[in-house]
């Protein structure tokens, strides 16, 4: 993964709110969670978790898809897993290379 992509999508989860969003999102499953839902949830006013939501959405951490009248936010578990075992696939690597 890109180094500056892995960065940009470490900052977003960087802030407290959108890390309790994101680990909500992570939590509901495929099936996701209503803008109202997480906003009862997380107790915020409607425009901040709309700001919060597309600062994760312009890093594709997460989806958000319309159902009838409803906004449902999904989390995008390809990027999650991408970003987690691309810093795991770094995990001791140095630690692996013996001196010559």
């Amino acid at each position: 993964m890109d180094i500056d992509l892995a960065a940009s999508r470490l900052a977003a989860l960087g802030n407290p709110t959108r890390l309790r969003l994101y680990r909500l999102l992570v939590r509901a499953g495929g099936a996701g969670l209503s803008v109202g839902q997480l906003q009862g949830k997380l107790g915020i006013p409607g425009s901040t978790l709309s700001h919060h939501c597309r600062a994760l959405i312009q890093v594709d951490l997460i989806q958000q898809e319309r159902a009838g009248t409803s906004l449902i936010c999904r989390t995008n578990y390809p990027v999650m897993r991408g970003l987690i075992d691309d810093l795991a696939a770094e995990c001791c690597v140095d630690a692996c290379v013996k001196e010559v």
